[in-house]
């Protein structure tokens, strides 16, 4: 078989395979989980069965947060070139993996932000049954979202499934509906904030670098601040998150370790950085070089983070089954094994190889087009965001900071499109019945001139056309004002990617929770 005829027949079976694959995995947590239920625990009869049954549902569910939620952190590089696909989710399956087993914590809390009060949840086979509902709810909302395209939060997954579940078990009286209450507060909060930081920060750079006669001379010198300030973020970021199960610091120790991190970095690359941007032309494709790097470590960082947070998602209502049928007691915090840690990490890495790819997509070219400033400025949005939430004690989640930061970069493209559309109009209006040419020439002077230079050629140009407008009328008819207003309404972001996401978004939890409850009374019908 050559070449060609292996990539048609893989392309042509890669559904089939890559269900096999998924299939395989499950099965052999299936086995495993086996072998510690009877060999280890002690376990027999319905009680093995109950582990088995979970433990590949935590895996499904651990692979779907992979092929769902690590997308966030990986579409931005993919989309702006900075970073191929296949190296994307090498670098990406390695560090959530990582993060997952050294960072993920010897407990794991398995009721999520305190949804439900478990004291007043009988007895433990019935808690096991609300988890275990609970995690098989959030894997088929993942599993469906991840489908359709639409990158949802892993974390209110499991939260509305919660939820669901215990209110099936217990009554709604069970539900703690402040907790609720603030996470539909950071519905709204987390893509508009992360949207806000994302559009100042590409705004700063294009006011900065790109704004510029000479961008090269301006990138050397804004450059290291700009990778400073992110190995402040970051540093801040894993202090606070990725290694928070580890070590566990204060809000300013963790900014005064980021200011550390940030002095060093600036004096390890504003040197190297001005050698760099020496070699590049005088173009933003030349400045989007000088960001490739600090890209390619933002991914790796966010992903190592990602699987010392998310993966209790996954493992955290599996710790909490593990010990009820072990012991027969109910864990509100459960000691984790390290075995169940590795199922979790082994899943994010899977789900993530196997069908992570087309979120992957849907995050970093669907959306808006992307470069490797804008996907620095969405990065740098989603790690500030999660710093400041974390310390005000909101909930937020990373997909709904990370794609109100694309929004907010693709919004704010089309500002800017809108605002250069009126000053060409202005232009036009100034150079009426003038030589095409001339007209062009000076277009291309006004596009390359700094600020200040266009403020006063608009200036200039508004001077004139209102002299005209003073001798000889309107300068513009209805038809051609028409036209310029049509260009201003140009849409770089697409609308129906925004309202497919949103909409998944706000059904997310109200979505696992009538499932979640489903499920339990059929698991509870089984069982009891």
């Amino acid at each position: 078989m050559t070449k060609k005829s292996r990539i048609r027949w893989v392309t042509k079976y890669q559904d089939v395979l890559q269900l096999g694959a998924a299939l395989a995995f499950l099965l052999a947590v299936g086995l495993y989980a086996s072998v510690r239920g009877v060999d280890v625990a002690g376990l027999s009869g319905p009680a093995v069965w109950l582990l088995i049954i979970s433990a590949v549902v935590g895996g499904y569910m651990a692979m779907n947060i992979g092929a769902n939620d690590v997308a966030n952190n990986l579409g931005p590089a993919v989309g702006s070139g900075a970073i191929t696909m296949g190296w994307a989710i090498l670098i990406a399956a390695v560090f959530e993996a990582m993060g997952a087993i050294v960072a993920g914590g010897e407990v794991v809390g398995t009721i999520k932000g305190g949804i439900i009060d478990s004291k007043q949840i009988a007895n433990a086979s019935l808690f096991a049954w609300v988890m275990f509902s609970a995690l098989l709810a959030g894997a088929l909302w993942l599993n469906l979202a991840t489908a359709i395209g639409a990158p949802v939060s892993t974390t209110h997954s499991i939260i509305g499934a919660v939820m669901g579940a215990g209110i099936a078990a217990g009554g709604w009286g069970l539900v703690n509906w402040d907790t609720i209450g603030n996470i539909v507060l950071s519905w709204l909060v987390s893509p508009l904030t992360g949207g806000a930081i994302a559009a100042a920060f590409l705004y700063v750079i294009k006011r900065s670098i790109t704004y510029r006669n000479e961008m090269t001379e301006a990138a050397a010198r804004v450059v290291p601040w700009l990778i400073a300030v992110m190995a402040w973020a970051f540093g801040t970021y894993m202090m606070l998150k990725g290694l928070g199960q580890l070590v566990k610091v204060s809000f300013l120790v963790a900014l005064a370790a980021g200011a550390g991190m940030a002095v060093l970095a600036w004096i390890v690359v504003h040197k190297p950085v001005a050698r760099l941007a020496q070699q590049q032309e005088n173009s933003k494709q030349g400045v989007n070089r000088l960001f490739t790097w600090p890209l390619v470590c933002s991914a790796a960082l966010l992903s190592f983070a990602h699987g010392a947070n998310d993966v209790a998602n996954a493992v955290g209502p599996l710790a909490a089954i593990y010990e009820a049928v072990k012991s027969g007691a109910i864990a509100t915090k459960a000691a984790t094994p390290l075995w169940v840690m590795v199922l979790g990490a082994l899943g994010l890495s899977v789900g993530l190889a196997l069908y992570g790819a087309r979120l992957i997509k849907t995050v970093g070219k669907e959306i808006t087009e992307l470069d490797n400033m804008r996907a620095f400025s969405i990065a740098m949005a989603a790690t500030i965001t999660v710093i400041v939430a974390s310390q005000l004690g909101m909930p937020v989640s990373t997909t709904h900071v990370t794609i109100g930061a694309v929004f907010g970069v693709g919004f704010l493209r089309e500002l800017l499109k809108v605002n250069y559309a009126k000053m060409e109009t202005v232009v036009f209006a100034g150079h009426q019945g003038e030589d095409r040419e001339e007209v062009q020439a000076y277009l291309q002077r006004f596009e390359a001139a700094e600020v200040k230079e266009k403020k006063r050629m608009l200036a200039d140009m508004k001077r004139r056309t209102k002299l005209r407008e003073q001798t000889e009328g309107a300068v513009f008819a209805k038809n051609e004002r028409r036209a310029f207003k049509k260009a201003y309404r140009k849409e770089i972001v697409k609308r129906s990617a925004v309202l497919r996401i949103v909409a998944a978004w706000i059904i997310t939890v109200p979505a696992t929770a009538v499932l979640a409850a489903i499920l339990f009374h059929i698991v509870s019908a089984v069982l009891g």
